[in-house]
């Protein structure tokens, strides 16, 4: 394989497993999303709160990032779950119409709350493996984004399971679908909108966890990751699962590209161009249904 297109090999598959974890962020707001219909605005702060729940069990308890998966993902399903019973459950048929207002509210509490217990000083953790590189077919890729790439696979597989394996799933794909016509076949759609945002806020919660090993934690760290959750479910289309999926892995090939070929300075900016050029050509996104308005 001759240098250059080794190094092209080399940037897309940091760019598919950075997409991973941009495609895990992106499902969470896009379930949301297509039960709810409400654009979770904290959705990046939700992430910052996983990265400080394993920095702190692994500054206190000295537990391994990844094994805090098994305490800061049912903490993050209880937290999503709470919030959505008892703040945005209270809003009533005022909920599309205000939720990026209370959204917005909740992410500053959650920001801030964690600028009060941990300060702002970055922190990061200090294990053997966050600089290891795994070495596949002539190109290295670190080892902590291989193992958020897998984890990202392993999550959207259990999701999938749950959609289309379950009594819950279903009831959650018939919410979605039609929420008056569930609740005509005896579903709560009420408290089925609670799990699925607690579900949300999980895949934030474990896409932050993932992160740790590769960056720092500050309080404001999810206020970027909101915006590409957002670019990536309107990239997939509002509500398409498949299509957060792969509106991620998009974000994340383009971002690794024009780092490399361009200048890594303005690497964010890349994803957004696209975001821009997609909402002019086709604003429904790559994968989403076009509606006939007549």
């Amino acid at each position: 394989m001759d240098p250059n297109t080794q190094a092209l090999v080399q940037t897309l598959a940091q760019g598919l497993l950075t997409g991973g974890i941009y495609a895990l962020i992106g499902t969470g707001l896009s379930l949301i999303f297509g039960v709810m219909r409400v654009i979770n605005f904290a959705h990046g702060d939700f992430l910052a709160v996983g990265m400080f729940i394993a920095l702190f069990l692994f500054q206190r308890l000295h537990l391994d990032p990844y094994l805090s998966l098994l305490i800061a993902a049912p903490i993050g399903f209880g937290l999503g779950y709470l919030v959505q019973r008892f703040l945005l459950a209270r809003l009533g048929d005022r909920l599309e119409s205000s939720s990026m207002l209370a959204t917005l509210g909740i992410g500053l509490i959650l920001s801030n709350g964690l600028l009060l217990g941990f300060g702002a000083q970055p922190q990061s953790i200090n294990v053997a493996y966050a600089t290891k590189t795994f070495a596949l077919g002539g190109i290295q890729i670190s080892l902590p984004l291989l193992i958020a790439g897998l984890g990202t696979v392993l999550a959207i597989v259990l999701l999938n399971l749950f959609l289309y394996r379950t009594e819950l799933g279903r009831a959650v794909r018939a919410t979605a679908q039609n929420p008056l016509g569930a609740e005509l076949q005896g579903v709560n759609t009420n408290w089925v909108q609670a799990v699925v945002f607690g579900l949300g806020v999980a895949f934030a919660v474990v896409a932050g966890v993932l992160l740790l090993p590769l960056l720092y934690a500050f309080p404001t760290v999810g206020e970027n990751y909101t915006l590409k959750a957002f670019v990536v479910t309107v990239l997939g289309g509002l509500g398409n699962l498949p299509g957060a999926i792969a509106g991620g892995l998009i974000l994340g090939i383009i971002e690794s590209l024009g780092a490399y070929y361009l200048s890594n300075n303005y690497r964010d900016a890349y994803g957004l161009v696209v975001f821009l050029v997609v909402l002019l050509l086709r604003p429904e996104g790559l994968f989403g249904r076009t509606v006939k308005r007549v």
